[in-house]
Order: C-alpha cells, then sequence, then structure tokens
C-alpha cells in the first residue's frame, strides 16, 4: 500500500533542504531544482501505487537493499527518494542517477512519522503562501508594523525561506537584504551558514526571538529573527535587519506579537468553514455571537477572565481615505502589541474604533495602552486610549468594551489625556450619562433655570455663567468672582438678579444640585456661553 500527501503546488528541493535543514536530510543525487509536491510512504512489502511528483520515504529497507525500491519508486512518479544511510550508498546513487531520481539519506535513528510530518509542514505551509494572495496585502501592512515598531527593516518568509512580504524602508539595508526582495528567497550561501549556525534549528523548535551578529567580512548586519508558528508546525521566519539606529527597545516584544499575528494569517484558508476571525471578534464585541463558539473556534477558554481596550484618533479625518490608513495603523500596532502580551489577544474594528479582547489581563494593561499610545505618536497618529474593567468570563466583555467605550467619550473632551480606565473617569462618566438622561428627557427640567438661560439669550447678560462659577466653587464668592474675572460686589449683584429674573432658591441643596446639573447641561449646548 502506498501512503500520500499530495499537494497541488509544489517546492523546489533546494527550497525543501534549507527548510528542513542539514544534516537532517543530506542530498546523494539529483538536482535542486526538482519540484517536490507531496510526500509518501514507499513499503517495499506493499503493492507500488503512484506517487506524482512526490518526495517518497523508502521504509523497510536500507543501503544496497533500498536500491529496488528507488527505481520502483521512480517509475511511479516520484520526484525524490529518502533512505536512511548506512554508508554503503554507491549503488543507491547509481540507480538513483540511472532513473532520474533525486536521493537523499537520513539519519539511521531518524523516525519516520517525525520525518513525514515535518516534510509535510514544511510543504502545507509554502503552498498556504503560494495560494493566499488574498493575505499578501495583510503580510505586506504587518511587515510595516513591525519596522515601525522594532525601529529595523523586515522581510516575513514561508517555512520554504521564500519571501512572502516586506518593508518598505529608506534605511540602509544590507546585501543579504537586497538579494532576498530581489530573489524573493534567500542566497543560499548565507542560509548554509545559518544552518549551520544553529539558527534555524531555534526557529523551528521554540517561540523565542533569536538574534544573529553582525557579520562584517560578509556585509550582513546584525538580525532579529523570529518562528512563526502554529502550535508545534513552523510557518515561517519574520526578520528585522538593523539600520543606521539600533533595534528599539522592546524590538523583541513586538517580534513575538507580529509572529502570532503572522500565524493567524497564514492559517486562514486552510479551513474555509470557519467565520473570518474579525466578523467573529466584532460579533463577540456586540454581543451578536456566543463567546463559546469564538473560544471554540480561536482556541480560547471561554471561562478566562478578559479586559477590553478601546482606541481611537482624537482627530477623524475629513478625508475617508486618510482616516481609514490611521485606522489600519491603529489596528496594526494595537494587533502586534496585543498579541505580544496574550497569546490568546483578539482584535477587532468596530465602526472608527479598535478594540482589544485581552484573556486574563492583569495589571499592566495601562502600560500596555501607554506603549500602544506612544508608538502611535512616533508614527504621527494622534490616538487616545480607554481600558476597560476585567470581565469575568470572556460571555462577559460586552460589558468591559461598554466602559471602555463610555471612557473614550468622556476623553473627547479631554483632548490633552492619552488614556484612563474606567475608575480614572468614573465620576465624569456618570455625569455625562446623566446629564444625556436630562437632556432627553425635557420634563426633567426646572422652568426656572429654562427662563435663566432665556433671559441671558435674550438681554445679552451673563447670569448663567456667572451661577455656574458660583456653585462651581460651593458657594465661595471670591473664588467664583476670581475665577470670573470679576469683583466680588460684581458677582453678589448678579446672584440677586438670578433670584429675582428665575425665582431659583439658592439656599436650598436639592435645588442648587437640580441647578448645577442643567445648567452644565446648557452650558454644552451651542449658544450657550460660559465664562
Amino acid at each position: 500500500m502506498a501512503l500520500s500527501d499530495r499537494t497541488s503546488l509544489g517546492l523546489p528541493l533546494r527550497q525543501l533542504l534549507l527548510a528542513v535543514g542539514e544534516p537532517l536530510l543530506e542530498r546523494v543525487a539529483g538536482s535542486l531544482d526538482t519540484l517536490v509536491q507531496g510526500v509518501g510512504i514507499f513499503d517495499p512489502d506493499d503493492e507500488v501505487g503512484a506517487f506524482p511528483g512526490e518526495l517518497v520515504l523508502v521504509v523497510g529497507a536500507r543501503g544496497r537493499e533500498a536500491v529496488r525500491s528507488v527505481r520502483a519508486a521512480a517509475r511511479a512518479g516520484a520526484a525524490a527518494a529518502v533512505v536512511k544511510n548506512d554508508g554503503r550508498l554507491d549503488d543507491l546513487r547509481a540507480a538513483a542517477e540511472d532513473s532520474g531520481i533525486a536521493l537523499l539519506t537520513v539519519r539511521p535513528r531518524m523516525r519516520w512519522d517525525q520525518l513525514q510530518t515535518l516534510l509535510r509542514e514544511v510543504l502545507e505551509a509554502a503552498n498556504l503562501a503560494a495560494e493566499s494572495p488574498a493575505e499578501g496585502g495583510d503580510l505586506f501592512a504587518l511587515a510595516q508594523t513591525v519596522a515601525v515598531l522594532t525601529s529595523g527593516s523586515v522581510t516575513i518568509e514561508d517555512a520554504g525561506n521564500r519571501v512572502l512580504a516586506y518593508s518598505r524602508s529608506d534605511d540602509e539595508i544590507d546585501e543579504l537584504r537586497r538579494l532576498s526582495i530581489l530573489g524573493w528567497e534567500g542566497p543560499e550561501q548565507y542560509l548554509a551558514l545559518l544552518r549551520e549556525w544553529g539558527v534555524y534549528q531555534r526557529l523551528r523548535s521554540g517561540e523565542e526571538v533569536v538574534r544573529v551578529d553582525e557579520r562584517p567580512e560578509l556585509g550582513i548586519r546584525r538580525r532579529l529573527a523570529v518562528g512563526i508558528r502554529a502550535g508545534t508546525q513552523h510557518l515561517g521566519t519574520i526578520w528585522v535587519q538593523e539600520g543606521a539606529r539600533p533595534f528599539a527597545e522592546r524590538a523583541e516584544s513586538a517580534l513575538l506579537g507580529a509572529a502570532r499575528l503572522a500565524a493567524v494569517q497564514l492559517l486562514r484558508r486552510r479551513s474555509p468553514s470557519v467565520r473570518p476571525r474579525e466578523d467573529l471578534v466584532e460579533g463577540l464585541l456586540e454581543g451578536r455571537v456566543s463567546a463559546d463558539l469564538v473560544a471554540g473556534q480561536l482556541g480560547l477558554d471561554p471561562s478566562a477572565p478578559a479586559a477590553v481596550l478601546a482606541f481611537a484618533a482624537r482627530e477623524i479625518e475629513r478625508d475617508r481615505s486618510e482616516h481609514e490608513l490611521h485606522q489600519l495603523e491603529i489596528s496594526n500596532v494595537v494587533s502586534v502589541h496585543a498579541t505580544s502580551y496574550r497569546r490568546g489577544a483578539l482584535v477587532g474594528t468596530v465602526g472608527s474604533r479598535v478594540y482589544a479582547v485581552l484573556p486574563e489581563a492583569g495589571s499592566s494593561l495601562t502600560t500596555l495602552a501607554g506603549h500602544v499610545v506612544g508608538v502611535l505618536r512616533r508614527a504621527g497618529v494622534r490616538a487616545q486610549a480607554g481600558i476597560g474593567s476585567v470581565a469575568p468570563a470572556l460571555g462577559d466583555v460586552v460589558t468591559s468594551r461598554h466602559e471602555a467605550d463610555r471612557v473614550l467619550d468622556a476623553m473627547a473632551r479631554t483632548p490633552e489625556r492619552d488614556m484612563a480606565t474606567i475608575s480614572d473617569l468614573r465620576a465624569e462618566i456618570l455625569l455625562d450619562e446623566t446629564l444625556s438622561l436630562v437632556e432627553a428627557n425635557p420634563d426633567l427640567r426646572d422652568p426656572a433655570v429654562t427662563a435663566l438661560v432665556g433671559h441671558d439669550a435674550e438681554h445679552g447678560t451673563e447670569l448663567v455663567p456667572s451661577l455656574l462659577a458660583y456653585l462651581e466653587a460651593l458657594g465661595d464668592v471670591r473664588a467664583a468672582a476670581t475665577d470670573l474675572h470679576i469683583h466680588p460686589n460684581t458677582l453678589r449683584h448678579r446672584l440677586r438678579r438670578v433670584t429675582a429674573v428665575s425665582g431659583l432658591h439658592l439656599d436650598d441643596p436639592r435645588e442648587r444640585l437640580v441647578c448645577h446639573l442643567q445648567l452644565l447641561l446648557a452650558t454644552r449646548l451651542p449658544g450657550t456661553r460660559r465664562g
């Protein structure tokens, strides 16, 4: 029986070997340009099937014993064969060259199932990137964002070391980056050095940022790199070349977040039946999509606490394209920082605001929000951040989102403020909502205050701002007069006029409270002067 996993596209043997790494696999015969379209298992004891364009793993035979299997695999259409190396390769090499098939060897202790999984992952990642042109734009935007966050020049590669996207840069680039972009893959000589230094092994073995030292003799600058992973599967690599400036302080953290985002983008097309991630996040924030559904499709714990951060540009540009560009920049920066903070972070856009849902959020939310706002400021985008309370479970993040929105609404009147939590502005938010209630219900207003406002409008007097200053100074005439830049006796005269015109009883604390609220509402409406 022939077991195979064939893909529709392919990867040159050269790139497959670079991605898998030597000395795990070593070429004995055949061209490095041989196109590999899939992985198959060839067992000499089973019936021979078809292996068109595949790399077959010859099990059950090694050395000279595998000669017949290599010839049979070639007749079945295989592009390459892998045998375990027992040191006797002359007959095998001759058989492969005679049959027109590439021949590779693997160490005797290597398990076939592990090798098949590794090869399949490399091919799937390469095919995913090649079949997903719609994701290319996202990857280019991500590369540009990472370049800003790291102060370096970025390339994103698939598991076969092919360049998928790169950042635009006016900075100095080295020969490696130039050749990689021009040829859409890294120069083989340097890639071989990276294998020799163990860089690829570290990138494939875990989630860590790898530092590669500068090599002046090769014309190569210092680099940071991180593997793009989905579970144990290696999908590709993000590289950052250092330019004239050193790497940013939080470059490694930004790179981790970017790798997690890139993995999501590369995996999107694997499950066409799964709802787009953005739709799920938007539905969760609006309460339209079940938290269990979101958690199930995105691999989250629905019972874990979570908090929402909301971000918005301080000014809404009149030019739609400029507004959308700024919103995209905010979304990219928020995504990178949020995913570096928590692997399970969700980022979505609703209206003109960008939201980050952070599972198991801790006390460093203000630090995270501050980093995002600071990076955006340096990129020329002025933004504010509202931080909601931690919700007890994923299904309760709607409440946290509403709180974050209320914070942003309150900060819209304080443009000098970068960020705040619901606790920071709770009094202002409650006051704002109370005023909105009074505004929406005219029957709740005191006719005496309405008459006072009308008197000012008709006669050009300043009784309303005078009374408001007096109330805000808690009845201290001298302090209120100082704020108004008038004499205390002038203010006393105006207060007597207030009583005469409106009939308000300023000695009643409850009437003062209602009056104060209505005056605050009046001063935020168009056409009312204040001081």
